[in-house]
């Protein structure tokens, strides 16, 4: 019954039917997306895949949407993957009406899915990979993936993301804050949104300092001025897109970021299966007579041998995402 299920599911999303695409996604978001992968998964790699990530109220959303209507203007049609904070009750999605999105909702060349981030520390969805995966085997052009703004911990975007745009408001206390993160690191475009605030280039000029500290390897991060209600700036910031892309290409680091999106596909798709064993494990048979470290050897030797070494080495400090700047003066040492 399953098999019939999925080939009438395959048949829809064959046909570039929007329900195929949406049910294909729900297929993938109850765990039932293995067969679907694989039967889908020749298909995959030609999408534009762009990240979109910053702290809250930067204006995401606006951006997502000013972008999504600068695609289009050129033919090409477009994915958007919203993942939006989780409901701590039910789980689901807290902002998945998408409000500033409206006006792409009756464009039947714009498919838009909110998911809920479900408590994931990295901004994304656990089956924002897969959504990512089915809207590219689909055949749409450009998916634009927008996380939820939790600062500091939207750092796995760069894996997931073929050109990943971090967006900063001026007059926002965080704005250095956020800089000094590690966002350095993932950024391929800065993005200075609502420009017409008369912080904005005080913020472009904190930037470019940041920047001037750091020798690139490769690509230079750009930076763009943008006001996403009207529309200004975001024509630069679609060039700056386009001229990662031609980068990745030209330079070969295009395969690398394949290799980034597939790592962090099985990555996840690994934990979520041993987050479900361990809460498995955990429940009802916590030994408290044990310490925590005790009781957690205890528990991974259910797993297979267990070496306390790799417990310490995988909590050592660990380099940056990226390696290609580094601090001048500092050789040696990643940014």
């Amino acid at each position: 019954m399953a098999n019939l299920g999925l080939d009438a599911l395959l048949r829809e999303f064959d046909d570039r039917r929007p329900r195929g695409l949406a049910r294909a996604i729900s297929w993938a978001e109850s765990g039932r997306g293995a067969e679907l992968i694989a039967r889908l998964y020749p298909r995959i790699g030609r999408a534009m895949t762009i990240g979109l990530t910053g702290p809250p109220g930067v204006g995401k959303s606006t951006l997502s949407s000013a972008l999504v209507k600068k695609a289009r203007s050129l033919g090409k049609t477009v994915g958007v993957i919203s993942v939006d904070p989780s409901s701590p009750f039910s789980h689901g999605a807290l902002l998945g009406d998408r409000i500033r999105l409206t006006e792409h909702f009756v464009d039947p060349d714009v498919f838009i899915r909110s998911m809920a981030s479900r408590g994931h520390l990295g901004g994304l969805s656990g089956a924002t990979a897969d959504a990512v995966m089915l809207m590219d085997a689909f055949g749409l052009d450009v998916v634009l993936i927008e996380t939820v703004g939790v600062g500091q911990s939207e750092i796995e975007i760069a894996e997931l993301a073929r050109t990943t745009l971090v967006a900063l408001q001026p007059g926002s206390g965080d704005s250095i804050q956020v800089l000094k993160a590690g966002i350095m690191e993932i950024a391929d475009v800065f993005v200075v949104n609502k420009a017409d605030h008369p912080m904005a280039n005080q913020l472009r000029r904190e930037i470019r300092s940041m920047m001037e500290m750091l020798s690139f390897t490769g690509w230079v991060p750009e930076l763009a001025m943008t006001q996403a209600v009207t529309g200004d700036g975001i024509d630069d910031l679609w060039k700056a897109i386009e001229s990662h892309v031609v980068y990745l290409h030209e330079s070969g680091e295009i395969e690398r970021k394949r290799r980034e999106a597939f790592a962090h596909h099985v990555r996840q798709l690994a934990l979520g299966r041993l987050q479900m064993q361990l809460d498995r494990r955990l429940a009802g048979n916590v030994r408290i007579d044990l310490d925590p470290y005790a009781a957690t050897d205890e528990l991974l030797a259910h797993f297979g041998s267990f070496d306390a070494s790799e417990h310490l080495e995988a909590h050592a400090p660990t380099p940056a995402l990226r390696p290609r700047a580094v601090v001048r003066g500092l050789t040696g040492h990643d940014a």
